[in-house]
């Protein structure tokens, strides 16, 4: 059984199934103004790991991943490009699930768009209203933490220190609140700005709102899991979970939080640095699956640093993967139990990837062996106990992608070019193969070519 971290307890414990062999999930999706960058990648590959291990092992997942399509961001690029805002939220959207596509990130079950739900926003605000756990300011109509007796269950901190680290969110916005901790349930609209009718005025829904509606209306009270990244947790999953607890509804039962992506230099990734990477870009530099290989290999709470170095390094232990599939390809049996069992109780000990990834690779170094003895039998049965591992893991393999000798010959002539500095002759090189169908990866070992 799965055992995973609790941010609302701060233990690990049984990931418990509100009803067996099904489990129901909450991701928080995104807020879509502007492309994807590898923080969201990140958090998408995380739960898509997660996922499709649940359903490796036989448990049907129901995963509600929601779109913000209406925010101040989205707004305020509309104000500034002069465009409509719900252009930009659908383009945005597009591009969004285009991203997760080519990271082959499965569907969601259920994608909820926040101005599909403003009645049933409307009708909890009104519910918090009239229990005293809501009031109204010129600016809007914000939720009174104080009601909520232990406000602040998933900072695991004191509330000054909450408000100094609340994320990219300002929690912070109008002069009436009663308490600086108070957030804001519906905004007043300004003239211009889209509004929805409301019995307090025309307005919009506030963030924390719209994942508490989505996700009790989709999945009900007392679901399994909601999760989402670490910066989440406040002030966005705490004020949502504070919502629940003042209207006495059954919220999540159990909170997961993935770790941030940093830079080499161990610095937050954030679009205030100007550090972000954009995961389009990267995609179209990469195979997608390095991104993948690079998560899989460091734990899901821990921080993990994107550079070249370390990409490039997953790109080559995806070419070692791949020549071992096309490698083993004929052969057949039963899948080794010993492997699977190793691999499952790493998984099983809070999604512990970097320990199975290290069962899979001792996997393939035995089956290596084995082919070399012609022990075709054991050899058989690790390479399938690998393909096992690689499903549930949602990592496809490829068979060795058979290169043209012109195409390898325009390969070579890349790396020439790049030896020698001429890198518009390089870019040239590169956009003629990716015109042919290729993949270019280029590490410090050489250009490779895979179908894209």
């Amino acid at each position: 059984m799965l055992n995973l971290y609790d941010s609302a307890t701060s233990k690990i414990r049984l990931l418990e199934q509100r009803k067996p062999g099904e489990l129901s999930i909450y991701l928080c999706g995104p807020t879509v103004y502007g492309p994807p960058h590898i923080g969201h990648g990140r958090a998408t590959l995380v739960y898509d790991i997660l996922r499709r291990y649940l359903e490796w092992t036989g448990i049907k997942v129901r995963l509600v991943s929601n779109i913000t399509d209406i925010d101040d961001k989205i707004i305020n690029r509309a104000e500034r490009e002069k465009r409509p805002w719900l252009d930009i939220a659908q383009k945005c959207e597009t591009v969004w699930f285009e991203s997760m596509a080519r990271l082959g990130v499965l569907h969601p079950t259920d994608v909820p768009r926040a101005t599909e739900y403003v009645n049933q926003i409307v009708g909890l605000i009104a519910e918090l209203v009239a229990k005293d756990a809501a009031y109204t300011t010129d600016d809007g109509i914000y939720m009174s933490t104080s009601v909520v007796k232990d406000y602040g269950l998933l900072a695991q901190q004191n509330i000054d220190e909450m408000l100094a680290g609340g994320g990219d969110r300002n929690v912070f916005g109008a002069d009436q609140k009663k308490h600086p901790a108070d957030f804001v349930l519906w905004k007043f609209s300004k003239p211009g700005e889209p509004a929805w009718p409301s019995p307090w005025g025309e307005g919009r829904p506030g963030w924390h709102s719209e994942c508490v509606v989505m996700s009790l209306e989709l999945l009900g009270e007392g679901f399994d899991l909601h999760c989402g990244g670490a910066d989440l947790r406040f002030p966005h999953h705490e004020n949502e979970r504070a919502q629940a607890v003042a209207l006495g509804k059954d919220f999540a039962h159990h909170w997961m939080h993935n770790g941030f992506v940093v830079d080499t230099e161990g610095e937050k990734m954030s679009k205030s640095l100007g550090n972000v990477t954009n995961l389009p870009d990267l995609l179209d530099r990469y195979d997608a699956r390095a991104y993948r290989m690079l998560l899989l290999q460091t734990h899901y709470r821990s921080p993990v640093k994107v550079g070249l170095d370390n990409i490039d390094a997953s790109v080559n232990a995806l070419a070692g993967v791949d020549s071992f599939a096309a490698r083993t390809n004929s052969l057949s049996g039963l899948s080794d139990d010993a492997t699977l069992t190793a691999f499952r109780a790493a998984m099983d000990d809070d999604l512990n990837t970097p320990v199975a990834v290290g069962v899979m690779f001792d996997a393939i170094r035995r089956a290596n062996v084995a082919v070399d003895s012609g022990d075709t039998k054991t050899a058989g049965a690790l390479s399938l106990a690998v393909r096992e591992i690689c499903i549930a893991f949602g990592l496809q393999l490829n068979a060795a992608d058979v290169v043209d000798a012109d195409s390898q010959a325009k390969a070579v002539a890349l790396d020439a070019a790049r030896a020698a500095k001429d890198f518009a002759k390089a870019d040239a090189i590169r956009n003629e193969l990716q015109t042919l169908g290729w993949l270019v990866e280029t590490t410090k070992a050489g250009t490779t070519l895979r179908r894209a």
